[in-house]
């Protein structure tokens, strides 16, 4: 059993702007990194209302991705179970970074792609997943996607494995700290 796990949400909320920890990761793994996950993002009742106001209040290019908003409820829900003592022992990764460390940042294809998927796999049954092909093909049916399989799986490494981060220098009003793991 594992003393932590890891999740692929963000854990610490700014109230506006970016958080630093999403500009590093960006910057290393590209779009797959979600700017602008802000505290107040489920006070409203669609995206372009959400950008409208930060656009306003923050600028231009400060709104935020569809992506982002389709997992409002979900990083709402983690935001109202997350703790700074529940933070101890759950903490963010972002399954992008976690495979760039495991393939010692060598470039990968994209994880839509048949070769980038097959890295992938290949990365964490290198790291212990010996059983992640049959996952794979037992999943059909169950509602959960390859890509959240394969993710999860990362994170599961990064849980075990992880000793780096990005950020942790920025406290949210609650007291979180604003890092990624991997």
């Amino acid at each position: 059993p594992h003393r932590r796990a890891m999740v692929d949400m963000p854990i610490g909320l700014k109230v506006s702007g970016h958080r630093r920890c999403d500009i590093s990761a960006r910057a290393l793994v590209g779009a797959s990194v979600f700017l602008g996950a802000r505290r107040n993002l489920w006070a409203f009742p669609d995206q372009a209302s959400a950008n409208q106001y930060y656009w306003r209040h923050e600028g231009p290019g400060m709104g935020i991705s569809c992506q982002l908003w389709n997992i409002r409820d979900k990083l709402r829900e983690v935001d109202d179970f997350i703790t700074p003592e529940r933070q101890a022992v759950i903490g963010e990764a972002h399954p992008e970074l976690i495979f760039r460390k495991l393939s010692s940042e060598a470039g990968l294809s994209g994880k839509k792609s048949a070769l980038g998927r097959d890295q992938r796999i290949k990365l964490l049954a290198d790291h212990g997943f010996v059983k992640i092909s049959k996952w794979l093909a037992q999943r059909h049916g169950t509602g959960i996607g390859r890509d959240d399989l394969i993710d999860a799986c990362a994170c599961a490494v990064a849980a075990r494995d992880s000793n780096a981060r990005l950020g942790g220098d920025e406290v949210d009003s609650r007291g979180l700290r604003m890092e990624i793991n991997y």
